[in-house]
């Protein structure tokens, strides 16, 4: 089974589960599930984890997302997006200098309202279901963190801005609180995911493209579970390790490099044999696996009932 992170410049007007349709359908594989959903209209990156990769996506998820915003000034809508009715119009549009200042006051850990459009539950119900009814409910702020937001270009009524943030960051949102700062409202009209944490969309490929190739082809465009990681520090294993770890048991570290609680990946030569957490245990650091991957090629010994005892202790691969 194929296994990795095929990473795709999605078009617009497709959703993002189309797209991890296609992907398994080309790829046949059945396991895939993206990082973070783009909205119909959006374009950009949309990682795709295939296979065993699909473990990996509570590591990656969390990951600073940039993208690059159209946002149009005067105009509220009812969904924050172009694709709403417009609902507020303002007279008159703020000085490009009030732009730039007021967008500075965005950048830090700000509150945002989740939009009535989003996929966010209340009482067990999507927002977005709610709207559609026509229903309003009342959604409590949400602390979410802005790492950068620079306008790149002011064209009134039109202003772009580029921006990083943690996951669960509405750009919709933050185009909208954006326009009520400036005293006029705003809406989304555009938006292009540029990365998702180490992934940037000049290492994609077109959904046309990928329509396109083999499924070898394809396989030869994963990125290899050891390498989807590359924020980790990497612990190199043996082979009775690496099967102990699969099996769920800890296994001692003898260095004093690492920290506890840290995460780390465990690799047994190429192959990523788990994603662990350092544990501190009477003065004792333990790797502690909490997500295993299966072996791309079983060994003759990972055949044999059980795993070899423990003869030497785990060493960090340099």
């Amino acid at each position: 089974m194929a296994s990795g992170i095929l990473l795709i410049d999605k078009p617009a007007d497709i959703t993002s589960f189309e797209v991890v349709r296609r992907a398994r359908r080309a790829l046949r594989v059945r396991k895939v599930g993206h990082l973070g959903t783009l909205d119909p209209f959006a374009t950009g990156l949309l990682p795709l984890c295939c296979g065993e990769a699909t473990k990996l996506v509570p590591f990656l998820m969390p990951e600073a997302k940039t993208y690059l915003a159209q946002v149009k000034l005067g105009e509220e809508t009812d969904t924050q997006d172009f694709t709403g009715e417009v609902v507020a119009r303002a007279d008159s549009l703020p000085p490009p200098e009030a732009i730039y200042l007021q967008a500075a006051g965005f950048v830090g850990e700000i509150e945002q309202v989740p939009p009535m459009y989003s996929a966010r539950h209340h009482q067990g119900q999507r927002l977005y279901k709610l709207a559609r009814r026509g229903e309003v409910v009342a959604r409590p702020p949400r602390k979410v963190r802005v790492f950068s937001l620079k306008v790149q270009e002011v064209a009134l009524p039109s202003v772009t801005i580029r921006v990083a943030c943690a996951a669960g960051t509405y750009i919709r949102t933050l185009a909208a609180d954006l326009g009520r700062a400036l005293g006029c409202g705003a809406h989304l009209t555009g938006l292009r995911r540029l990365a998702v944490g180490p992934f940037k969309v000049e290492e994609a490929i077109t959904l046309e493209a990928m329509t396109q190739m083999t499924r070898e082809e394809l396989a030869g465009r994963l990125i290899p579970l050891k390498d989807c990681l590359p924020g980790m520090k990497a612990v190199a294993v043996e082979p009775d390790q690496a099967c102990s770890l699969r099996q769920g048991r800890p296994l001692p570290y003898a260095q004093g490099d690492l920290a506890p609680e840290e995460l780390v990946r465990v690799l047994l030569g190429p192959e990523l044999v788990a994603v662990a957490r350092v544990r501190l245990v009477e003065s004792l650091t333990w790797i502690t696996p909490l997500r295993v991957f299966a072996q791309s090629q079983p060994s003759a010994a990972s055949s044999q009932t059980g795993c070899a005892s423990d003869r030497a202790l785990l060493t960090p691969d340099r």
